[in-house]
């Protein structure tokens, strides 16, 4: 397990989701690489996560032109190997060279039917293999207009916490992406993102201590822009994006990365 007493930059992720075969990731990522700048990555680290079939290209292009981009993955099993169709193992990413993993993204949770159980045997195994999750929690409309963002919210951080060892919760993002700003246009204000991040940073601190909570990376995810990242990432709990569509413009997510010069 990486060492947790490292600084952590603020961490911009990509989400491809189910987009991008491999000949548009390669060309996706040369773009993307050729706009960044040494200044980008000395600031921020960046990941992207394409749909499985494109790893292993985007691995080979990352490895051979000595990219600084890190490489994700959107989803993996529990379970090193076994008779599950369609499912690719965690242990199978590690091979390629992932280094982030998204965990219990809320299409997964919506769609797909994954439950805080599914999302911390996930957790579990990709820190195993010494790779970082990134856990999505977050709520639906209905939830958020009743009053219930903090109640779904910190119970789903519990659950990926418990059990925890300090340095496993130092070496996990959290990404808060509300339901229901997932592609839509509509994204948090700003001041509502860091009211709940606050509260999960909170959370890791009660249930954790402050070294964790220190160490740990919030990140804001739901229709994040470059029009709009520079004020989401002066929040003060706010450690970084993980970006849907606007990543699968490389212009675009560049500019997103450049935050800082904007």
């Amino acid at each position: 397990m990486p060492d947790s007493t490292v600084y952590r930059k603020p961490l911009i992720s990509g989400n491809w989701k189910m987009h991008n075969n491999h000949f548009e990731a390669i060309q996706s990522l040369q773009k993307l690489a050729y706009l960044l700048t040494k200044d980008d990555y000395s600031a921020v680290d960046v990941s992207i996560h394409p749909p499985f079939t494109d790893i292993r290209s985007v691995q080979t292009l990352i490895d051979a032109d000595e990219l600084r981009i890190h490489l994700g993955a959107q989803n993996c099993h529990w379970e090193e190997k076994g008779a599950f169709t369609g499912e690719v193992a965690a242990s199978f990413l590690a091979k390629l060279g992932v280094q982030y993993v998204i965990v219990g993204h809320s299409e997964r949770r919506e769609l797909f039917g994954e439950t805080d159980a599914d999302v911390s045997k996930k957790i579990t195994t990709v820190q195993k293999l010494n790779m970082y999750p990134i856990v999505c929690v977050g709520e639906t409309l209905e939830e958020r207009e009743a009053g219930k963002t903090t109640e779904k919210v910190i119970g789903q951080v519990r659950a990926a916490l418990v059990g925890r060892t300090v340095d496993q919760v130092c070496n996990m993002v959290i990404a808060y992406e509300p339901i229901w700003a997932i592609g839509t246009g509509r994204t948090a204000t700003a001041g509502d993102a860091q009211a709940v991040i606050g509260a999960i940073r909170a959370q890791v601190q009660e249930t954790s201590g402050d070294k964790a909570s220190s160490a740990i990376r919030l990140q804001y995810g739901g229709s994040v822009k470059a029009a709009n990242i520079a004020e989401i990432m002066a929040q003060p709990d706010i450690d970084g994006a993980l970006v849907g569509g606007a990543s699968l413009d490389p212009a675009e997510f560049a500019r997103i990365v450049q935050y800082r010069s904007r």
